[in-house]
């Protein structure tokens, strides 16, 4: 992921521009890591290590989800909206 489209993901998810804590962007970023790396994934089918690391994103990521329906509903189902993450 290049430095630019971290950013606009900031921009665009989090509260103010440079806002990298709140759980909507860390979701996103998490969201676009998963993406790219599935798409390796699907190349490279004996690369493990990957896969792995893969996994934990996929964990962390159910974990900020997990922590943001219990918080705040609304905010939980327009993320997953957007990113078109499926629960």
């Amino acid at each position: 992921m290049t430095k630019e489209r971290k950013q606009e993901l900031m921009e665009k998810y989090g509260r103010t521009t440079n806002d990298t804590g709140s759980p909507e962007v860390q979701i996103a970023l998490l969201t676009e890591r998963i993406n790219h790396l599935t798409e390796h994934l699907r190349a490279h089918k004996k690369d493990h290590h990957s896969r792995r690391g893969l996994l934990m994103m996929v964990g962390k990521r159910r974990g900020l989800l997990d922590y943001l329906i219990k918080t705040d509903i609304e905010r939980y189902r327009a993320i997953i909206a957007e990113l078109g993450i499926r629960k």
